[in-house]
């Protein structure tokens, strides 16, 4: 099969520079390379292609050959084809040095100097339940937790009293080791310090090194009124203690606020379904409900009160957070119908229910009329 052409490979024109040829190279090789596409044998190889293409055209003299005669010039033992054939240039292996410290670098460290030996704590998560109550009000609430405490006796150094960790000497501190194979280089974490850059030649009998001890820790968290379900709340540098002391992780704290019997909360507003009877919805009347604060409150109920009404009591919600305003009750009116009822009572009923007229029921006898309406039409 026919040699694509190495421009069209790298997706450049015959005239572009230097720097286009290298960003070209560079973009190809860091998307087609084999850690990123492991098993694709398609990326594999056009990953020797674009190398095979980059290495005759950013050398100046086999681009010449390469403008002039094509791939024939490179034919018969004249240099460039193949993944194992690359030649050594420095700028060949300078740009495949560039492109494993941008595939590699966040993990490795690149080029990032020397480690500490220091390593950060975990972060922790803490599930809390409260009240809706204890959401209205706010609450200071007491944590027991097990982490990762410095070990007091080594001061987090993982060493033993009177020693001190010394410099890995495979590394020289690094925390990373680097194998070169003719333009690779390939970092890896340190074997001997596992990228710590120190090792301890004499550890801490309390801590057997490493510089930490798992204890219960006591904590006192600030729960603000309003808070709301779901919300999070990160304590910063209270989580794990960082190895060989390093900086402590955080504790992050999900509240999460429990179905109350009553109410229901919509943002700052509250909802309340109660219950009222067929006559003191139809006569008029009040009713006493309690806030979630526990204050009774009166609510007027309207003549002729139908199921579903709502009455709002503005500012007996639940407070907004880090503010002075608070939001509003809705108390719904649920009629209920009567049961159980008495020989006399059910008398007294169907007298009504003789009594009554269209405008008793305006309601149901404009939908019936509607609907007789509709259907006599159609």
């Amino acid at each position: 099969m026919a040699k694509r052409c190495y421009y069209e490979i790298l997706g450049v024109s015959r005239t572009c520079s230097e720097n286009e040829l290298k960003g070209a190279f560079r973009k190809q090789a860091m998307q087609l390379h084999p850690d990123r596409n492991p098993g694709d044998k398609e990326a594999e190889h056009k990953f020797k292609e674009v190398n095979e293409a980059y290495q005759v055209l950013s050398d100046d003299q086999k681009r010449a050959a390469y403008d002039r005669f094509g791939h024939a010039a490179f034919e018969h033992g004249g240099g460039g084809g193949g993944f194992g054939g690359f030649g050594s240039g420095e700028g060949f292996a300078a740009s495949m040095a560039d492109i494993f410290d941008d595939l590699f670098g966040d993990v490795m460290g690149g080029r990032r100097g020397r480690s500490s030996g220091r390593e950060r704590g975990a972060d922790l998560r803490y599930n809390m339940e409260i009240t809706l109550e204890e959401a209205f009000r706010g609450k200071t609430a007491s944590l027991k937790i097990p982490t990762s405490v410095t070990c007091d006796v080594c001061a987090g150094s993982g060493a033993k009293a009177g020693s001190k960790p010394k410099t890995c000497p495979t590394c020289g501190g690094a925390g990373r080791v680097r194998a070169q194979q003719g333009f690779f280089a390939i970092e890896r974490s340190c074997p001997n310090c596992h990228g710590r850059g120190e090792i301890i030649e004499n550890p801490c009998p309390n801590c057997s090194g490493a510089g930490r001890i798992t204890r219960d820790r006591s904590l006192s968290v600030n729960i603000p009124a309003g808070i709301e379900d779901g919300t999070r709340i990160r304590l910063t540098g209270e989580g794990e203690a960082g190895l060989r002391g390093g900086p402590s992780g955080d504790l992050y704290i999900f509240l999460s606020v429990k179905p109350h019997p009553f109410f229901q909360r919509e943002g700052a507003d509250l909802y309340c379904r109660v219950p009222i009877s067929m006559v003191q919805a139809a006569l008029g009347g009040e009713v006493k409900v309690h806030g979630v604060d526990g204050a009774e409150i009166k609510v007027k109920v309207e003549e002729g009160t139908q199921s579903g009404r709502q009455f709002k009591i503005k500012g007996k919600g639940m407070p907004v957070l880090r503010s002075r305003d608070f939001g509003d009750l809705y108390i719904q009116a649920n009629v209920e119908t009567p049961q159980n009822l008495t020989k006399r009572q059910k008398e007294l009923l169907a007298e009504f229910e003789n009594e009554s007229t269209t405008k008793t029921h305006p309601e149901s006898a404009g939908f019936f009329a509607k609907m007789k309406e509709f259907f006599d039409l159609t």
